[in-house]
C-alpha cells in the first residue's frame, strides 16, 4: 500500500504505521522487459496505484532534453569579449543536477492512487511551505492523466526512509526532480484505465478518448476514473502507449492557475502544526539564554509551578520549558521563572569582532595589478534571519518504546534518524508526519523544534505542542551567516582579462543530509579534501559572464553560532557582490551596464532575458535626481532571471523601490501563476537584505527580536507597479524558488548606487 500523507488518521496519537509500497525489480531479460516497463503495484483493494517507475522509461532524460532544446550550433557566432572567459563547476553540473542524480535509484517509488472514488492521490514525498508546489504537481498529475484538477488530491508523505535522497525540499530541485516520475506516473495510470475500459466494452483501446476525469467510447458511453479503478489496477500491460504527452497537446501545464489548496487556506481548514488536535498534546515553551548557545545556570520555577493552568517544568539542553493549559498560562509562567545563565561561546563577541574575523580569513589575491588597470570591492553581509511568517511549532508524542512527531520537515528522513538516536529508539519506532509549513526560506532544513520537543514530551511524559515564538527564533535560531568579500577585476584594451572573488562566512550548517546526497551523487568529498560548504560553494557558484581567468574561494570562519540556509544560500550575497562589480568595471570602461553584461554574457539564453527586461523596463530612461534605475541579473539551477528595479532615494535614510520590472526563462514553466509569485516574493526579499533587514550581534546575543527590530520590507516598501515576463519554454524545467533573489538585490543595490552617487559596501545600508 503507498504511505499515507497527515490527513485526519495523521493526527491520532502513535497510529499504527502505515504500511510502505515496496516492489521487487528482477534483473531484465528479454521477456520480462516489457512487463518490468509498465509495473504496477498490485492491491487487494480496488483501487489502481501505479508506481512513477512506470512511466520513467518513456521520458526522456531531462539533461538530453536541455541538450537537444538549446544545440550549441544553434548559438549565434560570439563576440571577442566572449571568448575571455571560463565556465565553473555549476555551467558542467550544478547542485540541483547532483540532487537529481542521488534520487535516481528511488525515482520509481514514487505513488499514484486512483481511488474509487474518482480521486487521483499523488502521495508527495517534499514539503508544501507557501511555495504552490503541491498546485505544480497536482497540475502535472492532471494534465497526463487528463483529470480534472478539482480531482486530484497532492497529500504530503511521512517520511519514508526507502525513498533514500528523494524526500529533501531544498536547492530549487522539487520541480526538477519530480517532473518525470511524476508525468510518468500519471501517463501509465491513464494508460490503464483506457485499456480497463476497452476490455469492458470490447472496443479497441486507441478508439477511446479521455477527458474530465473519465474515459469516452466513440458511441459516447463513458466511465469515470474510479469506476474503472478496480479493472484497471489488474491491467499488466496497457494496450495504447504510457507516454506523456507532447508539449503541444497540453492543456493545463502552462496555464496560469490558482492555488489548489486556496479555500482552505483562507477558511482555516489547511492544517500546520500549531493547528493538530493531537489527544493529550498541551501548550509548551520553552525559556532560552540570554546569549547564543548560554546555559542553564540555576533555576528557581516555585512561582510559575504555582500559577494557574501551570502542569509541569522540565530542563531540556536548550532551557527550560513550561507546560499548561493555555498558550498564554505557559507564557506567564516562563516569565515567571527565575533563572541565571551561564554565557554561551560567543558571549565577548559583537559585530566588529567577527566582521574583523572574516576578514582574516581571505586567502590573498593570485594575481596582482602590477601591469595592469584593476578595480577592487570590498563588501559586508549581515546575519538575516529567516523569519517565515509561521513561528515554528512541533508536537511530539513519545512513549517508551516508540514516539510519533508533526511538523513541517524539509528534511524528513534525517530529522527521524535523529530523533530515534536522541531517543534511544529503532528508526522504525519513530514515525515523522510532515505537516504544511507557513513560509521557510530553508528554515525548516533543520528541525530544531521536533527535536526540541521530542525532549521535553520525554522528560514531562506526556504529548507536547511546542511553540517557538518569534522572539524565540529571532534570538536563537538559525540565520544566514555573516560574510565579507574581496572582489578584483583586472582589465586592459577594453577587456576584463582576470576576475577573482574571495568570500569568508561565518560556517553555515548543512548538517541535514546534503553530504549524504551528494556522496550518493558520486561527490567523494573526503577524497577531494573539500567540506560539505564548499562542495555547495563550488556546486552552485558560477560567474555567468566572460571576465577572462575567473576564481572563486570560500573561506569559513567556525563560531557556535545557529546557522542555515537562506534563500539561494551563497548566491544572495556573492553574486550580488558580482553584480555591483560588473556596474563598476562597466563605469570604469565607459560602458552602459546593460550592454556591459550582454556582451559578456556566455548564454543566447541569458541574453534574451536581459533584453526582455532592459526592452520592457525603458533601460537607460531620464530620471529626477536621486531616482535611478539598477539592473541585476542571475543564472543558477538551470533558470536565469534579471530584474530592473527604479529607486526613490531622494532621501538615502527612506529609500523605495517604485517600480520593477522582472524577465525569466527557466525553461518549460508549470504554473505561471506560481512561478511570478517566487519572483515577486524574491524582489521582496531583494530589497529587504539591501536596504533594512538584518541582524546584529551584541556581546554575543542577537539585538532583533521581532518583525519591529527586524525590518523586513512593509507593504510601504514594495513597488506599487511590478512586471514579469516570463519568456517562452526553452528546455525542462530549472528551479525558480532561490533564483531571484541574487539578481533583485543586485538590482536594488545599483540602482541605490546610482541615485545617491554612491558605492555602498555594507548590506544592509540602513542598518
Amino acid at each position: 500500500m503507498p504511505p499515507t500523507g497527515p490527513g485526519p488518521a495523521a493526527e491520532q496519537p502513535l497510529s499504527p504505521e502505515p504500511p510502505t509500497a515496496t516492489e521487487q525489480f528482477p534483473a531484465d531479460t528479454a521477456a520480462d522487459t516489457g512487463r518490468r516497463r509498465f509495473l504496477t503495484y498490485l492491491l487487494a483493494a480496488p483501487t489502481l496505484t501505479v508506481a512513477a517507475r512506470a512511466g520513467l522509461d518513456t521520458v526522456a532524460p531531462a539533461t538530453a532534453r536541455a541538450a537537444e532544446a538549446a544545440p550549441a550550433a544553434a548559438a549565434p557566432p560570439a563576440a571577442p569579449s566572449q571568448l575571455l572567459g571560463l565556465p565553473g563547476i555549476p555551467d558542467i553540473v550544478d547542485l540541483g543536477q547532483a540532487l537529481q542524480v542521488a534520487g535516481l535509484p528511488t525515482a520509481h517509488l514514487l505513488v499514484l492512487e486512483i481511488t474509487t472514488a474518482g480521486r487521483a492521490v499523488l502521495h508527495l514525498p517534499r514539503l508544501e511551505v507557501g511555495q504552490g508546489l503541491t498546485t505544480t504537481v497536482a497540475m502535472m498529475v492532471a494534465e497526463e492523466l487528463d483529470a480534472r484538477l478539482t480531482d486530484v488530491d497532492v497529500p504530503l508523505s511521512d517520511s519514508r526512509p526507502d525513498l533514500l535522497f528523494n524526500q529533501l525540499t531544498g536547492a530549487s530541485n522539487s520541480v526538477r526532480t519530480l517532473y518525470d516520475p511524476v508525468r510518468g506516473a500519471a501517463a501509465a495510470a491513464r494508460a490503464r484505465l483506457v485499456t480497463a475500459a476497452a476490455r469492458r466494452w470490447s472496443l479497441p483501446a486507441e478508439t477511446l478518448r479521455t477527458a474530465d476525469s473519465a474515459v469516452t467510447a466513440p458511441d459516447g458511453r463513458r466511465a469515470g476514473y474510479g469506476e474503472l479503478a478496480a479493472e484497471a489496477a489488474v491491467v499488466v500491460v496497457p494496450a495504447v502507449p504510457a507516454t506523456p504527452k507532447p508539449p503541444e497537446q497540453r492543456r493545463v501545464i502552462g496555464r496560469p492557475t490558482g492555488r489548489i489548496d486556496a479555500r482552505d487556506l483562507v477558511t482555516g481548514r489547511a492544517k500546520y502544526a500549531g493547528d493538530l488536535a493531537v489527544p493529550g498534546a498541551v501548550p509548551t515553551v520553552v525559556a532560552r539564554p540570554t546569549t547564543i548557545n548560554g546555559t542553564l545556570a540555576s533555576l528557581d520555577a516555585s512561582v510559575a509551578r504555582a500559577m494557574p493552568g501551570v502542569l509541569a517544568v522540565v530542563t531540556v539542553p536548550t532551557g527550560v520549558a513550561v507546560l499548561a493549559e493555555t498558550f498564554d498560562q505557559a507564557l506567564k509562567a516562563r516569565d515567571a521563572l527565575r533563572t541565571t545563565w551561564n554565557p554561551g561561546p560567543v558571549a565577548t563577541l559583537s559585530d566588529p569582532d567577527i566582521r574583523g574575523k572574516l576578514r582574516a580569513a581571505h586567502a590573498p589575491f593570485l594575481i596582482p595589478p602590477l601591469l595592469t588597470q584593476y578595480v577592487d570591492g570590498e563588501f559586508d553581509f549581515a546575519f538575516v534571519n529567516h523569519a517565515p511568517m509561521e513561528v515554528l511549532t512541533a508536537v511530539a508524542d513519545v512513549r517508551p518504546n516508540r514516539a510519533e512527531i508533526w511538523f513541517a520537515a524539509q528534511t524528513p528522513i534525517v530529522a527521524q534518524q535523529t530523533l530515534a538516536a536522541e531517543l534511544g529508539l529503532p528508526q522504525d519506532a519513530v514515525t515523522v508526519h510532515v505537516v504544511r509549513g507557513g513560509g521557510s526560506f530553508g528554515r525548516r532544513l533543520f528541525y530544531d523544534a521536533a527535536l526540541e520537543a521530542a525532549r521535553i514530551s520525554r522528560a514531562a511524559g506526556r504529548p507536547v505542542k511546542l511553540m517557538w515564538t518569534r522572539n524565540d527564533d529571532m534570538r536563537h535560531g538559525r540565520m544566514r551567516p555573516a560574510s565579507h568579500h574581496r572582489v578584483r577585476a583586472t582589465y586592459g584594451l577594453g577587456q576584463v582579462l582576470s576576475y577573482e572573488h574571495r568570500a569568508a562566512t561565518v560556517t553555515t550548517d548543512f548538517g541535514h543530509g546534503l553530504g549524504e546526497a551528494l556522496t550518493a551523487a558520486g561527490f567523494q568529498l573526503s577524497v577531494a579534501g573539500l567540506s560539505l560548504a564548499q562542495a555547495f560553494f563550488l556546486l552552485s557558484q558560477s560567474n555567468p559572464y566572460n571576465v577572462g581567468v575567473p576564481t572563486q574561494l570560500l573561506a569559513e570562519v567556525p563560531l557556535k553560532i545557529p546557522t542555515g540556509s537562506w534563500r539561494s544560500v551563497y548566491s544572495g550575497t556573492v553574486r550580488v557582490a558580482d553584480e555591483i562589480m560588473m556596474d563598476e568595471l562597466a563605469r570604469r570602461l565607459g560602458q552602459d551596464p546593460v550592454a556591459f553584461r550582454r556582451a559578456r554574457l556566455r548564454e543566447p539564453a541569458g541574453r534574451a532575458v536581459l533584453d526582455t527586461v532592459a526592452r520592457a523596463g525603458s533601460w537607460g530612461r531620464a530620471m529626477s535626481a536621486g531616482q535611478a534605475q539598477g539592473i541585476g541579473y542571475h543564472a543558477e539551477n538551470g533558470g536565469r532571471a534579471a530584474y530592473l528595479v527604479e529607486i526613490d532615494a531622494t532621501d538615502p535614510k527612506q529609500p523605495r523601490v517604485t517600480k520593477a520590472v522582472i524577465a525569466a526563462d527557466v525553461g518549460t514553466v508549470i504554473n505561471p501563476t506560481g512561478l511570478e509569485a517566487q519572483l515577486t516574493g524574491a524582489l521582496t526579499d531583494g530589497i529587504s537584505v539591501i536596504l533594512q533587514a538584518g541582524n546584529h550581534i551584541d556581546r554575543g546575543a542577537v539585538r532583533e527580536g521581532s518583525f519591529g527590530d527586524f525590518h523586513y520590507a512593509r507593504q510601504r516598501h514594495t513597488p506599487p507597479v511590478v512586471e514579469i515576463h516570463l519568456l517562452p519554454p526553452s528546455g525542462p524545467p530549472g528551479g525558480a524558488g532561490e533564483l531571484g533573489v541574487p539578481a533583485a538585490s543586485a538590482a536594488v543595490a545599483n540602482a541605490y548606487a546610482r541615485a545617491t552617487g554612491t558605492s555602498p559596501r555594507s548590506f544592509p545600508i540602513n542598518f
